[in-house]
Protein backbone atom coordinates (compact mmCIF):
# COMPACT_ATOMS: atom_id res chain seq x y z
CA UNK A 1 0.00 0.00 0.00
CA UNK A 2 1.39 3.42 -0.96
CA UNK A 3 1.82 5.85 1.90
CA UNK A 4 1.68 9.61 1.51
CA UNK A 5 4.60 11.10 3.42
CA UNK A 6 6.04 14.50 4.24
CA UNK A 7 9.81 14.78 4.30
CA UNK A 8 10.83 17.85 6.32
CA UNK A 9 14.12 19.61 5.62
CA UNK A 10 17.16 17.89 7.09
CA UNK A 11 18.47 21.14 8.54
CA UNK A 12 17.07 22.29 11.92
CA UNK A 13 15.93 25.73 10.75
CA UNK A 14 13.26 26.94 13.15
CA UNK A 15 12.89 30.65 12.36
CA UNK A 16 14.12 33.58 10.29
CA UNK A 17 15.24 37.06 11.27
CA UNK A 18 14.82 39.93 8.80
CA UNK A 19 16.76 43.19 8.81
CA UNK A 20 14.69 46.23 7.74
CA UNK A 21 17.24 47.31 5.11
CA UNK A 22 16.27 44.17 3.14
CA UNK A 23 12.61 45.12 3.32
CA UNK A 24 13.29 48.67 2.12
CA UNK A 25 15.46 47.34 -0.72
CA UNK A 26 12.68 45.00 -1.87
CA UNK A 27 10.14 47.84 -1.89
CA UNK A 28 12.55 50.10 -3.80
CA UNK A 29 13.06 47.38 -6.45
CA UNK A 30 9.29 46.95 -6.70
CA UNK A 31 8.78 50.66 -7.35
CA UNK A 32 11.51 50.63 -10.03
CA UNK A 33 10.32 47.41 -11.72
CA UNK A 34 9.58 47.36 -15.49
CA UNK A 35 6.04 48.31 -16.50
CA UNK A 36 5.23 44.82 -17.79
CA UNK A 37 6.40 43.08 -14.58
CA UNK A 38 3.78 42.16 -11.97
CA UNK A 39 6.25 41.28 -9.23
CA UNK A 40 9.92 41.40 -8.27
CA UNK A 41 12.10 38.35 -7.60
CA UNK A 42 15.50 38.44 -5.93
CA UNK A 43 18.18 36.69 -3.89
CA UNK A 44 18.51 36.81 -0.10
CA UNK A 45 21.91 36.92 1.60
CA UNK A 46 22.76 36.42 5.26
CA UNK A 47 24.01 33.95 7.84
CA UNK A 48 22.75 30.84 9.61
CA UNK A 49 23.38 30.19 13.29
CA UNK A 50 21.61 28.03 15.85
CA UNK A 51 18.69 27.19 13.56
CA UNK A 52 17.99 30.88 12.80
CA UNK A 53 18.41 32.27 9.28
CA UNK A 54 19.40 35.93 9.56
CA UNK A 55 18.59 37.82 6.34
CA UNK A 56 20.90 40.83 6.04
CA UNK A 57 21.07 41.75 2.37
CA UNK A 58 19.36 41.21 -0.98
CA UNK A 59 19.40 42.08 -4.66
CA UNK A 60 16.80 41.80 -7.40
CA UNK A 61 17.20 39.32 -10.28
CA UNK A 62 15.71 40.13 -13.72
CA UNK A 63 13.13 37.61 -14.87
CA UNK A 64 10.43 36.92 -17.45
CA UNK A 65 7.25 35.30 -16.26
CA UNK A 66 4.30 33.77 -18.09
CA UNK A 67 1.33 31.68 -17.04
CA UNK A 68 3.22 28.38 -16.88
CA UNK A 69 6.93 29.21 -16.63
CA UNK A 70 9.44 31.59 -15.07
CA UNK A 71 12.80 32.47 -16.65
CA UNK A 72 15.47 33.94 -14.37
CA UNK A 73 18.62 35.69 -15.54
CA UNK A 74 20.96 33.08 -14.09
CA UNK A 75 24.18 34.78 -15.21
CA UNK A 76 23.15 38.06 -13.61
CA UNK A 77 22.35 36.28 -10.34
CA UNK A 78 25.69 34.46 -10.25
CA UNK A 79 27.72 37.57 -11.15
CA UNK A 80 25.98 39.60 -8.44
CA UNK A 81 26.46 36.81 -5.92
CA UNK A 82 30.18 36.52 -6.61
CA UNK A 83 30.55 40.31 -6.36
CA UNK A 84 28.82 40.30 -2.97
CA UNK A 85 31.09 37.50 -1.74
CA UNK A 86 34.15 39.57 -2.62
CA UNK A 87 32.86 42.46 -0.51
CA UNK A 88 31.46 40.44 2.40
CA UNK A 89 32.24 36.69 2.28
CA UNK A 90 30.29 36.07 5.52
CA UNK A 91 26.96 36.90 3.86
CA UNK A 92 26.07 33.80 1.87
CA UNK A 93 23.05 32.66 -0.10
CA UNK A 94 20.16 31.84 2.26
CA UNK A 95 17.11 32.01 -0.01
CA UNK A 96 15.04 34.19 -2.31
CA UNK A 97 12.16 36.64 -2.18
CA UNK A 98 9.19 37.67 -4.27
CA UNK A 99 6.58 40.40 -3.96
CA UNK A 100 2.94 39.47 -3.74
CA UNK A 101 0.57 37.88 -1.25
CA UNK A 102 1.67 34.38 -0.31
CA UNK A 103 3.14 31.66 -2.49
CA UNK A 104 2.32 31.71 -6.21
CA UNK A 105 2.19 28.94 -8.82
CA UNK A 106 5.73 29.40 -10.12
CA UNK A 107 7.34 29.52 -6.70
CA UNK A 108 8.23 25.80 -6.74
CA UNK A 109 10.27 26.19 -9.94
CA UNK A 110 12.23 29.14 -8.57
CA UNK A 111 12.74 27.38 -5.25
CA UNK A 112 14.21 24.33 -6.99
CA UNK A 113 16.68 26.61 -8.77
CA UNK A 114 17.87 28.11 -5.47
CA UNK A 115 18.14 24.65 -3.92
CA UNK A 116 20.56 23.70 -6.70
CA UNK A 117 22.45 26.97 -6.30
CA UNK A 118 22.93 26.25 -2.60
CA UNK A 119 24.28 22.79 -3.36
CA UNK A 120 26.71 24.19 -5.94
CA UNK A 121 27.90 26.96 -3.63
CA UNK A 122 29.12 24.44 -1.03
CA UNK A 123 32.13 23.82 -3.27
CA UNK A 124 33.56 27.29 -2.55
CA UNK A 125 32.00 28.24 0.82
CA UNK A 126 31.94 26.53 4.16
CA UNK A 127 29.38 23.74 4.08
CA UNK A 128 28.12 24.63 7.53
CA UNK A 129 26.77 27.90 6.20
CA UNK A 130 25.02 26.36 3.20
CA UNK A 131 23.71 23.05 4.58
CA UNK A 132 20.26 24.58 5.16
CA UNK A 133 17.44 24.71 2.60
CA UNK A 134 16.67 28.12 1.13
CA UNK A 135 14.12 30.42 2.75
CA UNK A 136 11.32 31.89 0.65
CA UNK A 137 10.31 35.41 1.72
CA UNK A 138 7.12 37.05 0.45
CA UNK A 139 6.32 40.76 0.78
CA UNK A 140 2.82 41.98 -0.03
CA UNK A 141 3.53 45.35 -1.69
CA UNK A 142 -0.08 45.92 -2.81
CA UNK A 143 -1.57 45.76 0.73
CA UNK A 144 -4.08 43.01 -0.10
CA UNK A 145 -5.38 42.90 3.48
CA UNK A 146 -4.94 46.60 4.17
CA UNK A 147 -1.39 46.18 5.47
CA UNK A 148 2.01 44.91 4.37
CA UNK A 149 2.10 41.14 4.92
CA UNK A 150 5.62 39.70 5.30
CA UNK A 151 6.03 35.93 5.62
CA UNK A 152 8.82 33.36 5.42
CA UNK A 153 8.48 29.78 4.18
CA UNK A 154 10.48 26.55 4.07
CA UNK A 155 9.90 23.84 1.47
CA UNK A 156 8.76 20.34 2.50
CA UNK A 157 8.79 17.44 0.03
CA UNK A 158 5.53 15.51 -0.46
CA UNK A 159 6.07 11.91 -1.63
CA UNK A 160 3.87 8.96 -2.47
CA UNK A 161 5.89 5.88 -1.70
CA UNK A 162 9.26 6.31 -3.39
CA UNK A 163 8.02 8.90 -5.88
CA UNK A 164 8.28 12.61 -5.16
CA UNK A 165 5.02 14.39 -6.02
CA UNK A 166 5.43 18.04 -5.08
CA UNK A 167 6.88 20.54 -2.64
CA UNK A 168 4.77 22.20 0.01
CA UNK A 169 5.69 25.57 1.51
CA UNK A 170 5.28 25.76 5.27
CA UNK A 171 5.39 29.09 7.06
CA UNK A 172 8.10 29.59 9.70
CA UNK A 173 8.33 32.30 12.39
CA UNK A 174 9.73 35.58 11.10
CA UNK A 175 11.27 38.12 13.45
CA UNK A 176 11.80 41.77 12.52
CA UNK A 177 14.66 43.26 14.53
CA UNK A 178 15.29 46.98 14.16
CA UNK A 179 16.54 50.01 16.03
CA UNK A 180 14.23 52.89 16.91
CA UNK A 181 15.12 54.99 13.83
CA UNK A 182 14.37 52.03 11.57
CA UNK A 183 11.12 51.33 13.40
CA UNK A 184 9.86 54.86 12.64
CA UNK A 185 10.41 54.24 8.93
CA UNK A 186 8.83 50.78 9.13
CA UNK A 187 5.71 52.17 10.82
CA UNK A 188 5.32 54.59 7.90
CA UNK A 189 5.89 51.78 5.44
CA UNK A 190 3.04 49.71 6.94
CA UNK A 191 0.48 52.44 6.20
CA UNK A 192 -1.35 52.45 2.87
CA UNK A 193 -1.27 56.26 2.61
CA UNK A 194 1.00 58.86 4.22
CA UNK A 195 0.54 62.61 3.89
CA UNK A 196 4.13 63.49 4.78
CA UNK A 197 7.20 62.04 6.42
CA UNK A 198 7.54 62.90 10.12
CA UNK A 199 10.32 65.22 11.21
CA UNK A 200 12.69 64.50 14.11
CA UNK A 201 10.36 65.90 16.77
CA UNK A 202 7.34 63.99 15.47
CA UNK A 203 9.37 60.79 15.34
CA UNK A 204 10.52 61.35 18.92
CA UNK A 205 6.92 62.03 19.99
CA UNK A 206 5.73 58.77 18.44
CA UNK A 207 8.57 56.89 20.15
CA UNK A 208 7.73 58.41 23.53
CA UNK A 209 4.04 57.51 23.12
CA UNK A 210 5.03 53.93 22.34
CA UNK A 211 7.35 53.91 25.37
CA UNK A 212 4.53 55.17 27.64
CA UNK A 213 2.26 52.41 26.34
CA UNK A 214 4.90 49.75 27.09
CA UNK A 215 5.43 51.15 30.60
CA UNK A 216 1.67 51.04 31.23
CA UNK A 217 1.58 47.40 30.12
CA UNK A 218 4.46 46.60 32.50
CA UNK A 219 2.66 48.36 35.37
CA UNK A 220 -0.54 46.39 34.69
CA UNK A 221 1.36 43.10 34.57
CA UNK A 222 3.14 43.78 37.87
CA UNK A 223 -0.13 44.82 39.54
CA UNK A 224 -1.86 41.66 38.27
CA UNK A 225 0.96 39.48 39.63
CA UNK A 226 0.90 41.23 43.02
CA UNK A 227 -2.90 40.89 43.28
CA UNK A 228 -2.74 37.23 42.25
CA UNK A 229 -4.73 37.64 39.04
CA UNK A 230 -1.85 36.39 36.85
CA UNK A 231 0.67 33.66 37.50
CA UNK A 232 4.22 35.09 37.79
CA UNK A 233 6.72 34.43 35.02
CA UNK A 234 10.35 34.20 36.14
CA UNK A 235 11.73 35.21 32.73
CA UNK A 236 9.61 38.37 32.61
CA UNK A 237 10.55 39.18 36.20
CA UNK A 238 14.28 38.89 35.45
CA UNK A 239 13.87 41.00 32.33
CA UNK A 240 12.07 43.76 34.28
CA UNK A 241 14.71 43.61 36.99
CA UNK A 242 17.57 43.94 34.50
CA UNK A 243 15.78 46.83 32.78
CA UNK A 244 15.30 48.74 36.02
CA UNK A 245 18.91 48.07 37.05
CA UNK A 246 20.17 49.56 33.77
CA UNK A 247 18.47 52.91 34.45
CA UNK A 248 21.04 55.39 35.85
CA UNK A 249 20.26 56.82 39.28
CA UNK A 250 20.04 60.60 38.97
CA UNK A 251 17.73 63.36 40.09
CA UNK A 252 15.05 64.70 37.72
CA UNK A 253 16.92 68.02 37.48
CA UNK A 254 20.16 66.28 36.44
CA UNK A 255 18.30 64.15 33.90
CA UNK A 256 16.64 67.23 32.38
CA UNK A 257 20.04 68.93 32.07
CA UNK A 258 21.63 65.93 30.35
CA UNK A 259 18.66 65.53 28.02
CA UNK A 260 18.53 69.23 27.08
CA UNK A 261 22.28 69.32 26.45
CA UNK A 262 21.98 66.36 24.10
CA UNK A 263 19.09 68.01 22.26
CA UNK A 264 21.11 71.22 21.86
CA UNK A 265 24.04 69.23 20.46
CA UNK A 266 21.78 67.56 17.92
CA UNK A 267 20.26 70.88 16.90
CA UNK A 268 23.74 72.33 16.43
CA UNK A 269 24.68 69.43 14.16
CA UNK A 270 21.50 69.91 12.12
CA UNK A 271 22.26 73.65 11.78
CA UNK A 272 25.85 73.01 10.66
CA UNK A 273 24.74 70.40 8.13
CA UNK A 274 22.20 72.88 6.71
CA UNK A 275 24.93 75.50 6.35
CA UNK A 276 27.20 73.03 4.55
CA UNK A 277 24.37 71.99 2.24
CA UNK A 278 23.60 75.62 1.40
CA UNK A 279 27.29 76.37 0.79
CA UNK A 280 27.65 73.41 -1.55
CA UNK A 281 24.53 74.49 -3.45
CA UNK A 282 25.84 78.04 -3.91
CA UNK A 283 29.25 76.75 -5.00
CA UNK A 284 27.65 74.44 -7.55
CA UNK A 285 25.57 77.28 -9.02
CA UNK A 286 28.62 79.58 -9.20
CA UNK A 287 30.62 76.87 -10.91
CA UNK A 288 27.85 76.29 -13.44
CA UNK A 289 27.57 80.04 -14.12
CA UNK A 290 31.35 80.33 -14.60
CA UNK A 291 31.36 77.48 -17.13
CA UNK A 292 28.52 79.13 -19.09
CA UNK A 293 30.36 82.48 -19.22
Amino acid sequence: MAVLQFFPPSSPVVSARLHPVVLFSICDCYVRRPDQADRVIGTLLGTVSGGVVEIKNSYAVPHNESADQVALDVEYHRNMYMSHLKVNPKEVLVGWYSTGFGVSGGSALIHDFYVKELKDSTKDIREAQNSVPPVHLTVDTVFSNGEASIKAYMSVNLSLGDRSLAAQFQEIPLDLRMIEAERVGFDIFKKTAVDKLPNDLEGMEASMERLYALIDDAYKYVDDVVEGRVNPDNDIGRFLSDTLASVPKMSPRAFDKVFNDRVQDNLALVYLSSLIRAQLGIAEKLNTAAQVL
